[in-house]
């Protein structure tokens, strides 16, 4: 029968089973953003002085000292994964997640708290880097994009459940002395699933190549891709593989070399153009900037629930427009749309300051700044470093690009409330607006086109490409 192969597995049952290890491995990412989302509703009440009794400065130790211990997990989770597989690194991550949210949940005091939040930091950064790339690994090429953003899918999905499960316990145990502990343990629970779910997803056919495992490799390629097509994409690994072996390997050592130098300085750029959006000053302190724009406390936190509908409804419309739309314009666009928003939020904030009406502009340009946000820059910018680094180097290529990206996250994580506290919201967001802009620039000028190329053609293009980056010559370019 036409839909049925050797070993009697059909091609529908194939297809369940790839969507069953992309359900389980973007419980990595749905952590990533419970975690992550989860500050934000849990901050004002851990900083009261019956508790923590949190600074300004403290407050923002205690909120980027997990994004330093995910620039650190997004290098080394790279590495380990190269070395010792995708499965088995997620797996670890989840035992980390695990241990890591139940120490914050019982932490005594800002100390404590700040340790086992940099511990869940390299959980966040691990699974930051190592889940994109076993997605990509896992995707046929005309699927790839749809799969590897469903992870992003996923952490919006987990920071809308981090300001959902943050406005309930808020709304039901508002009286509570230990409110902010309940926020962080439900982070324990999809930990759990992650590590049972994973013991029966397979290691990534592309790793078990590229350590010359390559009966394993098709055995794992013929459960997830018709029979003749686990073939020819086993062939197409096995000349990729081949020819890195005739070639010139390429390592931090290796810089000098313009295709090296090249797809490290997008990477680079492109993971820091996500952050300097201003993104995550809104998913960390939203309920600190909507008290500042005039709600009150529980209001603020159960008005950051639209903030979460509107985040996974716009990665659900950025997975569809994936498909259909080349990347390069796509981020430009939502890049536009947010520094956009954050220029009239700051405008606003000037003209209508101490107005009632205040609260509900800056709430609506924060849901139009998501949409773009959401639903055009996140998905690309996670796609694009899932897609540009060869084999060889994907885990180390992508770790240290997602190292930036975490570093400069941190650096706004740790200081947004202090300027929020010193110069106001309007002026902090003029900065963001300024850094917007030089993140479009960034785009036009040097970020080439990736869409409907294979990993492997992806890799050539880059070795002959000799040119000075430029993004502009599209037909010559990747």
């Amino acid at each position: 029968m036409s839909h049925q192969i050797n070993g009697g597995i059909s091609d529908q049952k194939k297809s369940r089973f790839l969507r069953i290890i992309t359900f389980i491995s973007t419980f990595g990412g749905l952590l990533f953003g419970y975690d992550t989302g989860v500050i934000n509703g849990a901050l004002p009440y851990m900083s009261s002085e019956d508790q923590l009794n949190l600074s300004p400065l403290a407050e923002g130790m205690v909120t980027s000292s997990l994004l330093l211990g995910a620039a650190i997990g997004a290098v080394l989770g790279g590495r380990l994964s190269d070395r010792n597989g995708r499965r088995k690194i997620i797996l670890y991550l989840a035992v980390l997640f695990f241990i890591a949210t139940l120490g914050c949940t019982l932490a005594p005091d800002a100390t404590i708290i700040v340790l086992f939040r940099f511990l869940l930091g390299l959980a966040v950064g691990g699974a930051s880097v190592t889940v994109p790339t076993f997605l990509a690994e896992m995707s046929p090429l005309e699927h790839r994009g749809q799969i590897v953003t469903k992870n992003e899918l996923m952490i919006v999905t987990g920071q809308f459940l981090a300001f959902t499960f943050n406005a309930i316990i808020a709304s039901s145990l508002g009286d509570s002395a230990h409110i902010w502990r309940y926020m962080l343990f439900i982070a324990s629970l999809p930990a759990v699933f992650l590590w049972i779910g994973m013991l029966i997803v397979p290691e990534s056919p592309r790793w078990l190549a590229g350590k010359g495992r390559f009966k394993e490799a098709l055995r794992i390629l013929q459960q997830i891709r018709e029979e003749n097509r686990a073939q020819a994409e086993l062939r197409e690994i096995k000349n990729g593989i081949i020819r890195e072996e005739q070639m010139q390997k390429a390592t931090f050592k290796d810089l000098n070399v313009p295709w090296v130098r090249r797809i490290i300085f997008i990477g680079i750029g492109v993971a820091i153009i996500n952050q300097i959006t201003g993104v995550n000053s809104i998913m960390y302190y939203g309920t600190q900037i909507l008290q500042n724009a005039g709600f009150a406390l529980q209001a603020a936190i159960i008005a950051n629930v639209a903030n979460g509908v509107v985040s996974v409804a716009a990665v659900l419309v950025g997975i569809k427009l994936l498909g259909k739309v080349n990347r390069r314009p796509m981020l430009i666009i939502g890049l536009t749309g947010t520094t956009s928003s954050l220029f009239l939020i700051a405008m606003f904030s000037i003209f209508f300051s101490g107005s009632n009406v205040l609260p509900f502009i800056v709430l609506s340009l924060i849901i139009v700044f998501l949409a773009f946000m959401q639903g055009s820059v996140g998905p690309v910018t996670w796609l694009i470093l899932a897609e540009i680094f060869p084999i060889h180097m994907r885990g180390l290529g992508m770790g240290v690009s997602v190292f930036c990206l975490w570093i400069v996250n941190f650096a706004i994580g740790f200081s947004f409330p202090i300027l929020l506290n010193y110069i106001g919201l309007s002026t902090t967001f003029f900065v963001f607006v300024g850094l917007g802009i030089a993140g479009i620039l960034f785009v036009t000028k040097y970020m080439p086109e990736t869409r409907n190329r294979s990993l492997e053609e992806l890799e050539n293009s880059f070795r002959s490409y000799n040119r000075p980056l430029k993004a502009n010559n599209q037909k010559k370019d990747v």
